[in-house]
């Protein structure tokens, strides 16, 4: 099946200056199948290679026409960007992500959003197809199989369904662009027994529904994940399959549920927080899946100077976007720098300014390129080997997926939303074991404990995506506009500002899904893209 959709025409060319031309359009066409189990077709690839297929997909480019595409780490940026932790100082030149981070053209009609909507439903295709294919009651090995399709499958539409759900705020209202009601409206459900022509009437399912559906495939994954035989990271354990029902009970907010499911996560792992050692290392940090609870790895074969993870969110490269050829260095939010403190060795995570007490202190990988990088560069995602001038050894790195730390703040979170104090006390034991050993929560307050809890995880989970969901979930402003802010860059000067969650995280649905299911029709989000735009 190939479809037609316009796309935005935004050249490297161009992105130096945000101008009116970038409003023009071109028709693309691209393929769109494998969504239903009808339309995957059969397959004679063995359930273990079904399996790791699914790991690999992550690092699948979409279309080698667009810099952003670069399948599911891209994904992870946009949110980061989104959620206001990502900033790119003074030089967008070359940054494939300006439609996000100049918030503009982000509705259905564009090829971007068909990237958002449609890569992640092509992944859920390959899981359905999996699961269609495997018979768990054949053996124990293909219950281990199953088990690992059914976590894909419930993390996909987990993320999806927090990224497609309108949730009031400060711009649009709860009805569709036709008019029709879209509050707490997710997503269609596809399963490996949906076929092609369900698929044409699909409704957007109610969260409650949703969730129901999520935590069932978890709740089966859990008993069949246990035989799973590989124990490499690249697979989903039981230790992710209890993190991904933390998360989920977090959106949801059933915190018991979320509090019980982060410590069974942490309880039956094997894995254990990033060392400031390892956290820090100019060969291994952050780089390496042996750190992670689960996570995506490229391999010599697949990788290439531009389109991949590295080359867009390690500075301390030669090459790629985010390396000295282009230098469109990914820092962290100014704001969210200056609150970390200075004995908490995560803050050498990024390049220090001149201002602060731990200018000179970082480390590179290799000295010229570190001192050519902006303040508030991150230093966090070094490239493979500490390799800084050859792709084909940098580029070979590791992304998380799901890192234990995220479950000891969700832990953390979820009990001070009953019992403040209690949430405090195991903020303090995780900072005070694994990252500042003089920490203290600085507050009492139930609503400051809580954001607290929530502000270390994000400087925990900087760049992986997830702060995305809580401020989303917890209806958090994000404000760009600050004295000294470094969301400046070449966009038009443009900055923005909202006093609630922004209305860009109530992603917009492909049009292309309206035009072939008639179940979305008229009950797509409202346009979320340049609300906000302040002039400097």
């Amino acid at each position: 099946m190939k479809s037609k959709i316009k796309a935005l025409c935004l050249s490297v060319a161009v992105v130096a200056v945000f101008v009116p031309s970038l409003t023009s359009c071109i028709e693309e066409t691209l393929p769109t199948s494998g969504i239903t189990s009808d339309q995957a077709g059969e397959s004679d690839k063995s359930a273990e290679a079904m399996i790791m297929g699914l790991n690999s997909y992550a690092t699948q480019q979409w279309t080698t026409s667009w810099q952003f595409s670069y399948g599911y780490p891209s994904i992870m940026t946009i949110r980061s960007i989104q959620s206001g932790e990502l900033a790119y100082g003074n030089n967008v030149n070359g940054c494939g992500f300006i439609n996000w981070v100049a918030d503009v053209y982000l509705s259905r009609e564009y090829l971007l959003n068909q990237f958002l909507w449609y890569f992640p439903q092509a992944w859920i295709g390959a899981a359905n197809k999996a699961l269609k294919s495997i018979n768990p009651e054949e053996s124990d090995e293909m219950k281990g199989y199953y088990g690992a399709a059914l976590a894909y499958r419930a993390m996909l539409y987990l993320d999806l369904a927090r990224e497609y759900e309108w949730l009031p705020n400060d711009k649009t209202s709860g009805v569709s662009p036709e008019g029709n009601p879209i509050e707490e409206l997710t997503i269609p459900i596809v399963t490996e027994n949906t076929t092609e022509e369900e698929a044409k009437n699909n409704p957007r399912v109610e969260r409650a529904k949703m969730a129901e559906f999520i935590l069932g495939d978890l709740e089966k994954a859990a008993d069949y994940i246990v035989y799973l035989t590989d124990n490499s990271r690249l697979n989903p354990h039981l230790d992710v399959v209890y993190g991904l029902m933390a998360r989920c009970y977090m959106w949801i907010g059933n915190y018991p549920e979320a509090e019980k499911y982060a410590r069974l996560s942490i309880d039956n792992s094997d894995s254990r927080p990033i060392t400031r050692e390892e956290g820090l290392s100019t060969t291994s940090g952050f780089n390496d899946i042996n750190q992670f609870m689960w996570g995506s790895q490229y391999y010599t074969g697949n990788v290439n100077n531009l389109y991949c993870w590295t080359a867009n969110m390690c500075n301390e490269i030669s090459y790629g976007y985010t390396g000295t050829m282009v230098g469109t260095n990914v820092q962290i939010d100014a704001q969210m720098y200056s609150k970390i403190k200075d004995t908490d060795w995560r803050k050498l995570l990024w390049k220090a300014p001149e201002t602060s007490k731990l200018y000179g202190q970082n480390t590179y990988c290799d000295d010229e390129i570190g001192e050519s990088l902006q303040p508030y560069a991150s230093l966090k995602f070094r490239p493979g080997g500490g390799k800084v001038d050859d792709y084909t050894v940098g580029n070979v790195t590791a992304f998380p997926l799901m890192r234990i730390e995220e479950m000891y703040f969700i832990e953390a979170e979820a009990a001070a939303h009953d019992d403040p104090a209690r949430g405090a006390r195991l903020l303090e034991d995780f900072m005070k074991m694994y990252r500042d050993d003089s920490y203290t929560c600085p507050s009492t307050d139930p609503g400051a404990v809580i954001n607290e809890i929530v502000f270390q995880k994000a400087v925990e989970l900087w760049g992986e995506g997830q702060y995305w969901f809580d401020v989303k979930r917890l209806d958090i402003p994000v404000d760009m506009t600050y004295s000294g802010t470094n969301h400046t860059g070449n966009v038009g000067q443009y900055l923005y500002v909202t006093t609630t969650r922004p209305a860009w995280m109530n992603w917009q649905i492909s049009q292309m899904e309206e035009r072939t299911n008639t179940g979305v029709m008229g009950r797509n989000n409202p346009n979320p893209s340049g609300l906000y735009a302040i002039k400097q």
